[in-house]
């Protein structure tokens, strides 16, 4: 079976499983409703599916690919290695994969060789704030309040119907001089942010192929189009997914 994955190009799903294996920095984010995938981001498929106000870990969300040129919607597993897929006893968080190692760590080597880009899209992500002396749970997303994407990377596994799911991660920088990211997290520990990939910039993205050339768009976002603001952790359901999960 092929999937197209972007610009086109038909990939073997054989070529698409790859080695299983696992520092995460946003564990959390809210993604947009179905219609704004039609209408902001110019997806060229209407989806119907309930995906949860919020995203964590193993939660199913919204992303967005290349096929033929175009932008398709696909629905895919928050963190790049589903804790189902983990071995027994075994827990680690795929949700973020820092750029400086994606050559080279085993969980993403492959699909970021390969060219399995994605954008993830969301309308705000979350992050610490200790300012105040305490971790504060702040909201970080556009001062246009519009949704954005940020990059990612894509994989697909087979399942035992002979069926594809979907996963994915969300691409991490240094955010040391940045100065909003660089409030976030505790005092001492290195600043880390997500890659906001400008929308003018969505389709050279998803249909670039050449990792070096990819490694141009891992750059920060302009703190002046950006806001931040505090926005305390609402009540969730207690799902199998949400189980054991940490604050941030």
């Amino acid at each position: 079976m092929a999937v197209a994955i972007a610009g086109g190009v038909c990939l073997t799903l054989a070529s698409l499983v790859i080695a299983e294996t696992g520092h995460a920095m946003c564990v959390n984010y809210t993604p947009p409703q179905p219609k704004q995938l039609v209408e902001y981001f110019e997806a060229d498929n209407a989806i119907e599916h309930d995906w949860p106000q919020e995203a964590w870990q193993d939660y199913q969300a919204p992303i967005l690919v290349a096929v033929e040129q175009q932008r398709r919607v696909l629905v895919g597993n928050y963190g790049m290695i589903p804790r189902r897929r983990m071995p027994d006893g075994v827990r680690y968080s795929t949700m973020n994969a820092r750029a400086e190692t994606l050559g080279e760590t085993r969980s993403y080597r492959q699909p970021w060789l390969r060219g399995q880009l994605c954008l993830v899209p969301m309308t705000g992500f979350f992050e610490p704030c200790y300012e105040s002396g305490k971790a504060e749970r702040w909201q970080i997303g556009m001062a246009s309040d519009e949704p954005f994407a940020v990059a990612g990377l894509l994989r697909a596994w087979r399942e035992p119907d002979e069926g594809v799911s979907y996963s994915f991660t969300q691409i991490t920088i240094n955010a040391d001089a940045h100065p909003l990211m660089r409030r976030m997290h505790k005092p001492g520990d290195e600043k880390r942010s997500l890659v906001i990939v400008p929308e003018r910039e969505y389709d050279a993205w998803l249909q670039c192929k050449d990792p070096e050339l990819a490694r141009s768009f891992l750059t920060l976002y302009p703190t002046e189009a950006m806001i931040a603001k505090p926005m305390p952790l609402p009540g969730r359901p207690k799902s199998a997914a949400a189980q054991n999960q940490p604050l941030f």
